[in-house]
């Protein structure tokens, strides 16, 4: 599909801004920020733009205001509900953050680090690090992903059960408003309550209201301890009391529960090169357990020992293995972190990101994978996921030997079967990845009318102009 054009004359002003050689107009240029990651869209845009300051962005918005053109912010572009890339056969303009890539300060003492939007988030974890401090967020596209896109979408990932998810680990931003106005809310502090929280309205918002040019981060000491143990269960009801277990022996070290089904695991050692299964026999379910100790590595062993082994003597544990060494543990969440990208191979693949109050994680299960193999007999169901704060991935591969399109076809009537049953248990249909345009529809019918009405008249009060990220979280108006 080809984009509609922009002006030529509208044009030259935007590369004006960032200089020629900053702006990209030729398709084959242009093609590999329109990548989508799960191809559910094919979006199209007649110009990028890759503004190299805060000044820049700046300006490009407040012409995109004056001229009523549409802006679509984008990191890294790792998402996968259609919110960091344009909308099919539009002249939305991509303004890419990749070149605000500048660490600003790191305070190991005041355990914060400012950044640039466009930092990647690997390299975030590698300033700390220097620093002798722990950035937490952990992600499977954590070497592409930038921090200004973690923000915008409240990323989540493995160490949320203990140090939260974006929201938490933020304590202040910078931004360029739609008019070309900047906020300056860099603020590091962890008490202030001086009027509304604006921070909050950003972090989560996909881009909508504006654009996060550079975030304080939260730092911590890092863990002297770090132990990851992995576990075969008979029993996702088995999963939760070891959870259970494992939060009262453990406590705040207790860093990262992960459940795996069986399915996930022979679908990672089949096709991720490298990846074997680190127990003897199989067992229908599996938990990776991590945990990190401020004061010492022995009190690190010493509580993944005392956890296991009292598993295993209850019988609560069918099996589990410690990880003897820092590349064994990688090896354990490189299988975890696999799970998904080894679904690929097995044909098409409807995804569902949600969220379930943690005691509810079992009858969840139960009763989503009873209604989607009424559905469709033959489905593979692969659910997993960060256990301890209830982010259930509730995949579901094709039949074998079934047409692939034929089953991406029925993704909406699946995911309505899944969704009606998370939103039962109180949960939610959008636990870490955000709304984006795969979601908007069906988060305006889910929600009260007065929170769509509220997060509209947000919308129109940040920017009236309707050039944001439009058709993304609760519509457009372009």
């Amino acid at each position: 599909m080809k984009p509609s054009t922009l002006p030529s004359d509208l044009v030259q002003r935007f590369i004006a801004i960032t200089g020629q050689s900053h702006a990209l107009t030729e398709q084959a240029d242009i093609a590999p920020y329109l990548v989508e990651s799960r191809g559910m869209y094919h979006p199209t845009s007649p110009l990028v733009l890759r503004p190299g300051s805060v000044e820049e962005v700046s300006a490009i918005l407040k012409l995109a205001t004056e001229t009523g053109t549409a802006i679509v912010p984008q990191g890294g572009n790792t998402g996968h509900v259609g919110g960091g890339v344009p909308r099919d056969g539009s002249s939305d303009v991509v303004l890419s953050l990749s070149r605000l890539n500048r660490i600003r300060d790191v305070d190991p003492v005041g355990n914060v680090m400012v950044a640039d939007a466009g930092v990647i988030l690997a390299d975030i974890q590698k300033a700390a690090e220097g620093a002798d401090r722990l950035f937490p967020l952990s992600l499977g596209s954590e070497g592409s992903c930038e921090i200004g896109g973690n923000l915008s979408t409240n990323a989540g990932g493995t160490a949320v059960l203990a140090y939260g998810n974006m929201r938490h680990l933020c304590l202040g931003l910078e931004v360029v408003l739609p008019t070309g106005e900047i906020w300056d809310g860099l603020r590091r502090l962890k008490k202030d309550n001086t009027g509304y929280d604006l921070r909050d309205l950003f972090i989560g918002a996909e881009g909508t209201l504006g654009i996060i040019t550079g975030a304080v981060l939260k730092l911590f000491p890092r863990p002297l301890g770090h132990e990851v143990g992995f576990v075969g269960l008979k029993t996702v009801e088995d999963a939760l009391s070891l959870f259970d277990k494992a939060s009262s022996l453990c406590g705040t070290a207790l860093t990262g529960f992960e459940l795996m089904p069986r399915i996930g695991v022979d679908f990672t050692t089949r096709h991720i090169p490298g990846v074997r299964d680190p127990l003897a026999t199989q067992h229908a379910w599996y938990a990776l357990i991590d945990i990190s100790t401020s004061d010492s590595a022995e009190t690190a062993t010493r509580m993944i020992e005392a956890l296991l082994n009292d598993a295993i003597e209850s019988g609560l544990a069918e099996n589990a293995v410690i990880a003897a060494s820092e590349q064994q543990r990688r090896a354990l969440w490189h299988m975890r972190e696999s799970m998904s990208p080894a679904q690929k191979p097995e044909g098409g693949s409807i995804k569902h990101d949600v969220s379930v109050p943690v005691s509810s994680i079992p009858a969840f299960m139960h009763e989503a994978d009873a209604a989607v193999m009424k559905a469709m007999p033959g489905a593979r169901i692969c659910s997993f996921g960060h256990m301890g704060d209830g982010n259930i991935h509730y995949n579901i591969s094709q039949p074998v030997g079934a047409d692939k399109q034929a089953f991406l076809d029925r993704w909406r009537e699946l995911n309505a079967i899944v969704h009606g049953i998370v939103l039962k248990y109180g949960g939610s249909i959008s636990a870490e990845h955000g709304i984006g345009q795969l979601k908007r529809d069906e988060l305006a019918e889910i929600r009260p009318a007065i929170e769509i009405d509220l997060m509209s008249r947000i919308k129109r009060s940040f920017d009236p102009a309707g050039i944001m990220n439009p058709g993304k979280v609760i519509g457009t108006s372009q």
